[in-house]
Order: structure tokens, then sequence, then C-alpha cells
């Protein structure tokens, strides 16, 4: 038998200059598809959040946008398409059947970080 895992959550700190306009775009971006804000962090499921930390020691932009990739699993990503699509987000990868049920997309959130929302066969 398998034992429990200790892990109890997740975590992604985003570092950058100026914390507020990003944690707007994020908030805008993932609180319509079900995540909310507490305190100072971005729920995005079970244990697992979006942190903000002011920084002063790191560029303006991501200067390698695709060595950190932030990925969200959606129920719908048709709709999560739609609602971006209306914030006018960048898309690095349009929406992509990718075969066995799986679908990929990545957008550029305001500091140059890639945003990854995934839709799979089993999606909870």
């Amino acid at each position: 038998m398998a034992t429990p895992s200790n892990i109890t959550g997740l975590g992604v700190i985003l570092g950058t200059t100026d914390p507020e306009p990003l944690i707007e775009w994020y908030r805008a971006a993932l609180e319509p598809l079900g995540a909310r804000w507490e305190e100072h962090l971005l729920v995005i499921g079970q244990q697992t959040i979006i942190g903000f930390n002011q920084r002063d020691d790191i560029a303006d932009s991501a200067t390698e946008p695709g060595r950190h990739m932030i990925n969200i699993t959606v129920r719908d990503i048709r709709a999560a398409e739609k609602h971006l699509n209306a914030m006018g987000v960048t898309w690095v990868r349009p929406v992509e059947d990718t075969g066995g049920g799986w679908f990929f997309s990545t957008v550029v959130d305001p500091v140059g970080n890639y945003l990854q929302i995934l839709q799979g066969p089993d999606t909870p």
C-alpha cells in the first residue's frame, strides 16, 4: 500500500517590481474562472495559491518567460478562452486540441510570464 503524501499544497510566488497591476490582471483573469482572493493570495484550488512579491532585484519583465510556466486546469477551456479573449490577452499558444482529450493554451501576463490553461479528459 502506498504511503499517504506528506505534501499538502502548492504555491507559486510571482516576483515583480510593481505587484498591483500584476495582481489586478491575475484576479481579472482567474476569479471569473473560480479563483478567489484571500488576504494577499489568489487561491486557485484546494491548497493551491499564487502569491505576489514586490522585488527590486529583478527586471521589469521576464527575460525567459518559458522558464517557469504556471499551469491552471479548467473544466471548460472554451469558456476560459472566451473570457480571456474578452480581456484582450496575448496568446502565445491559442487553445489547441492536442489529442487524447487534452487541450492546451498559453497566454502571457503583463510582465511576460506564461500562464497555461489546460483541460484534460478527466478534469474534475
